[in-house]
């Protein structure tokens, strides 16, 4: 199946980018285009995104319809992404302002708006230039509306047989909003009701594109069940367990041009299976870049992360001190988030120089120094749909230190002696600082009583595919399935 498939979404990698939805945007789409799809990516040209010498203005102007009479002109530009081709929205009254879905700390107070829009002029993108999908993959709130403009307003135009799939990145975030949003969409006020758009009287764009598409997935298995319970449903749970028959879970992939230290070129020394010396050196190079002690045989516990509630990481500055206290380990730390959680790090390091260092903001360099200078990676997070940094970790060798949820749970097999040593990592269940201390100590005891063990697993998760050729294949088939279902 040669596919033509439509990407639409708020975020896109290089050009935009806030969280994983973008990395997986772009990954996806140039796997796919790879194989020999035609994939096209429908996103906002942010005032951030630097037009380069490869963008070219592809269509001006673009009639978007929207609802209440109002018809909107805007610009679209073209530019390469591998072998697939990104599609650019200029429309300044919505996206020529800094930040994507907020400013200093506030949300733009017209965001559904915006995104309305977006989902909108995908749609009429489309028609206008003669190019019709067979699959609209929608990801997350910003596009969620594209499922229900597809069967409510575009059914009598040639979109009619394009089936559509919504990705669920992360349920938390849903776009809640005015009902006015759904007006200024152009979709009638029918589809404001409990089984399509509407919760708790207001708009709910996730779940009116949960409702309408042909096919859902979720960014892993587990993910895709927990967010069938009230625990992970976010409200939503009985509108997915509805949806059930239709909900597939996917697991990311991994760039392996960006993410491999046979040719990392931020890392101090390049290695691979077969070849482990350079890790040694990445250690060394990364306890001298963050002031830990130079000592090889002294484990490093590393952090990248955003410092959120959803991550745990306010469990590791909880137990941090007694760690360092009673086992001999060292602690580095990247990230950026809660003020209060910084300023724990920031102390943290202040009192524990040489045990504990912490670097609070952004560092992509600095991020491959850990995923390749450290010994173990923590993630203790509370739920996570996918992760990328424990399968970052386990190609670099860094084993995984993870709760036992969400796409850690499909992604990282946990230490064994059963049968000989088995896994690729460490796993707890219960989100608390004790469940998470006793597993780093569980680990630090490996270290320094089972050297061979460690070795084994290191061996063990380098040696795992996280590639994105089977994820992209998955896809294939949720969009294989989602066509036939459309042609019924």
């Amino acid at each position: 199946m040669n596919a033509k498939i439509l990407m639409v979404a708020s975020e896109c990698a290089p050009f935009s980018k806030v969280g994983g939805l973008a990395d997986m945007v772009s990954s996806l789409s140039k796997q796919l285009g790879e194989s020999g799809c035609d994939v096209r990516i429908f996103t906002p040209l942010y005032s951030s995104i630097r037009r380069g010498a490869k963008f070219k203005k592809f269509l001006e102007p673009l009639s978007v319809h929207m609802g209440l009479g109002i018809e909107e002109y805007a610009s679209v530009w073209e530019a390469p992404l591998g072998a697939a081709k990104a599609y650019f929205l200029e429309f300044n009254k919505f996206y020529d302002r800094p930040g994507i879905y907020n400013y200093a700390g506030e949300s733009f107070g017209d965001n559904g708006g915006r995104f309305a829009f977006l989902s909108r002029a995908a749609l009429d993108f489309c028609l206008a230039s003669g190019w019709i999908p067979d699959v609209v993959h929608c990801h997350d709130w910003p596009s969620a509306l594209v499922p229900v403009l597809l069967n409510r307003n575009f059914s009598s135009t040639a979109l009619s047989r394009a089936a559509s799939v919504m990705t669920i990145h992360n349920l938390q975030h849903q776009g809640i909003f005015h009902r006015g949003v759904l007006e200024y969409a152009g979709i009638t006020m029918e589809e404001f009701r409990a089984d399509s758009c509407e919760s708790m009287g207001a708009l709910n764009m996730l779940k009116g594109g949960i409702y309408h598409a042909t096919k859902i997935t979720a960014v892993s298995p587990t993910y895709a069940r927990e967010i069938q319970t009230p625990q992970y449903g976010c409200g939503l749970e009985g509108v997915l367990r509805f949806r059930a028959a239709d909900l597939i879970g996917i697991i990311n992939g991994v760039d392996l041009k960006e993410w491999n230290p046979r040719t990392d070129k931020f890392i101090a020394a390049n290695y691979g299976l077969g070849d482990m010396a350079g890790k040694a050196l990445c250690k060394e190079a990364l306890q001298r870049r963050m002031g830990l002690k130079v000592d090889a045989k002294v484990p490093i516990f590393g952090v990248v992360s955003r410092l959120y509630d959803q991550k745990g990481l306010d469990m590791l500055a909880r137990i941090a001190q007694p760690l360092v206290d009673n086992m001999k380990i060292q602690i580095a730390v990247l990230g950026s988030g809660e003020p209060w959680l910084e300023d724990a790090f920031r102390n943290l390091a202040a009192a524990n120089p040489g045990r504990i260092a912490s670097y609070i903001g952004y560092d992509g360099e600095l991020s491959h120094a850990i995923e390749a200078g450290a010994d173990f990676f923590v993630m203790p997070s509370r739920f996570e749909p996918c992760g990328l940094n424990q399968m970052y970790s386990m190609i670099y060798g860094t084993l995984p230190i993870v709760r036992r949820t969400g796409g850690l749970a499909d992604t990282v097999e946990s230490y064994s002696k059963f049968g000989g040593v088995r896994g690729d990592g460490f796993a707890f269940d219960d989100p608390t600082a004790d469940a998470l201390y006793n597993t780093v100590g569980w680990a630090c005891a490996a270290w320094y009583d089972s050297p061979r063990d460690i070795a084994v697993l290191r061996d063990n998760a380098m040696r795992r595919d996280f590639s994105w050729s089977a994820s992209a294949e998955k896809y294939m088939q949720v969009y294989r399935w989602a066509v036939s279902a459309r042609s019924i």
